[in-house]
């Protein structure tokens, strides 16, 4: 075997030191793509390795597609979309009951995979299976979803009515911080809804996506329907220029959101796309001080912070600061971090060697810019995982929002500390970030609440909640640099994103009726 060095850009924005292979180590997991319904190496030589982030270890040869790849999987998949799309509704929902099935029977063994390439402890795996089985139950609900509208009479004689159809063949290009949930916020409303779906997941944790795959051909999904593909910066953008792929969803890092979004929608594609965050918990003086830093805690520093919903950053008012620092800094040395795989791990590692520097980088900073290291997780070192990727929980007092732990979204368990004296001065601190993805407010005044929630320039807003995903029934999506496009994702703007309308307007006359035919614009009457 031999092994070529490589730097590249992940499609979630994170750059990576790590290593192309044109052969397999033994021992080491082959992983393939799932094109047209069954595993398949692919045409493309080049692969990466995918390490468990808890030992440092090589576990997997990842083979990457190239562009014969590309074209046989959207080959495929435009043939089964259009197959797909004039299948019963009655015969999709029963795949997808069945798939809901499969994938809630499957939950621990997809937890084991999510925790060995991505580290969260088991625990926090099977609560992302769970959130994403919420998705697939909503999208069970297609027959009234789908419904569509029926005017009658609305000129003589004539009805208009209504009706939504696939787009055709769609996307996902998914993050490595949750490798099951985005994929089921995306593919079982795409699938119910008529389309063909290929998910480009992380490389960094692929392995649970072909699981999936199983899982949909198992509940009786057509060959083509579901299908992926891995890959890196040549894959994403064969998606977003190719002819045969109508819709691109996306959830990563804003920059690259917004190149997919720029580079989609000029080739002629319908794309949403989810950038990064930099969630601000306001908490009041009247606040529950101990339920706040319970929250924030867990928010802060469960998944070691890796979640585009994780609150980052508290904004203590007044003379809630104090004793906030005190109590989430308790909590945040009690916290247990080992092994996901471990019970008594509360918290795993971070994804790579890169993502462990980097916070380990911008908490050095923060204390070389005047923020006070309250908590410091930079030099924890897991016995029996000294290879593994660990940054212990960080909390940091005092930053202030020119220092870069504050500006840059850090993506690990680092929670910074901003005061402020008033209500308004937090509204103008959030308002200014350029993020608005999610933001908190702990407070035992309803009057404040309110104000808080309307005036903040943030798309999902949580009240004594501090990790505000809304239920399957709603819509997940941010505001300003965290979401580009028009449609958030999954719930009804999912619906609505993976399909086109069409509106009616229908007249039967008899056969001796006289015409009514007019040079004029027509008019109803």
């Amino acid at each position: 075997m031999t092994t070529t060095e490589t730097t590249s850009q992940t499609a979630d924005g994170q750059t990576t030191d790590g290593q192309t292979t044109d052969g397999q180590s033994a021992g080491v997991a082959e992983i393939t793509h799932w094109i047209d319904g069954t595993a398949d190496a692919g045409h493309g030589a080049r692969r990466q390795e995918v390490f468990n982030p808890a030992t440092g270890q090589v576990t997997g040869s990842l083979h990457l597609g190239d562009g014969e790849d590309l074209e046989k999987t959207l080959l495929a998949a435009r043939r089964a979309a259009d197959l797909w799309a004039e299948t019963s509704l009655s015969k999709r929902m029963a795949v997808l009951f069945r798939f809901r099935e499969l994938v809630a029977s499957h939950t621990q063994e997809l937890a084991a995979l999510i925790t060995a390439e991505h580290g969260k402890v088991l625990s926090d795996a099977a609560g992302e299976v769970a959130r994403g089985l919420e998705v697939v139950e909503f999208a069970c609900a297609a027959p009234q979803t789908l419904k569509g509208d029926y005017s009658d009479q609305v000129s003589t004689g004539i009805d208009v009515f209504s009706f939504r159809q696939p787009l055709g063949v769609v996307a996902g290009i998914t993050p490595f911080n949750f490798p099951v949930m985005v994929p089921l916020w995306m593919a079982p409303v795409a699938i119910v809804t008529g389309n063909a779906f290929v998910l480009k997941p992380s490389e960094r944790d692929p392995s649970a996506s072909l699981l999936l795959a199983q899982l949909w051909k198992e509940a009786g999904l057509p060959d083509g329907v579901f299908q992926v593909l891995h890959g890196d910066k040549e894959i994403v953008d064969g998606l977003l220029t190719h002819e045969l792929v109508d819709g691109v969803s996306f959830v990563g890092s804003t920059p690259i959101a917004q190149y997919v979004h720029e580079t989609g929608t000029r080739h002629g594609k319908r794309v949403q796309a989810l950038g990064g965050a930099k969630n601000h918990a306001v908490v009041l003086p009247d606040a529950d001080l101990d339920l706040a830093a319970d929250h924030l805690s867990a928010a802060a520093f469960g998944s070691a912070g890796e979640r585009c919903m994780a609150i980052s950053v508290a904004v203590a008012v007044g003379d809630a600061a104090d004793a906030l620092v005190e109590k989430v800094g308790q909590r945040a040395r009690d916290i247990t971090v080992g092994d996901g795989t471990e019970s008594s791990s509360e918290m795993g590692p971070l994804i790579t060697p890169d993502s462990k520097e980097r916070v380990q980088r911008l908490v050095g900073e923060a204390e070389a810019d005047g923020a006070a290291v309250v908590v410091d997780g930079r030099d924890l070192v897991v016995d029996g995982r000294e290879e593994g990727f660990f940054v212990g929980p960080t909390v940091l007092d005092r930053v202030q929002e020119h220092m870069s732990a504050y500006e840059q979204e850090i993506f690990g368990p680092v929670l910074a500390v901003v005061r402020v004296d008033t209500l308004e001065d937090a509204i103008r601190v959030i308002n200014a970030n350029p993020y608005g993805n999610g933001t908190a407010i702990f407070t035992g005044s309803g009057n404040a609440a309110r104000t808080f929630q309307r005036q903040v320039t943030v798309g999902m807003i949580g009240v004594n909640v501090p990790i505000p995903v809304p239920a399957a029934q709603h819509s997940f999506g941010g505001w300003k640099d965290s979401l580009f496009g028009d449609h958030h994702i999954y719930g009804p703007d999912g619906v609505h994103f993976y399909t086109r309308g069409k509106v009616i307007t229908q007249r039967w006359p008899h056969q001796n009726d006289e015409s009514t035919a007019s040079l004029n614009f027509p008019s109803n009457g």
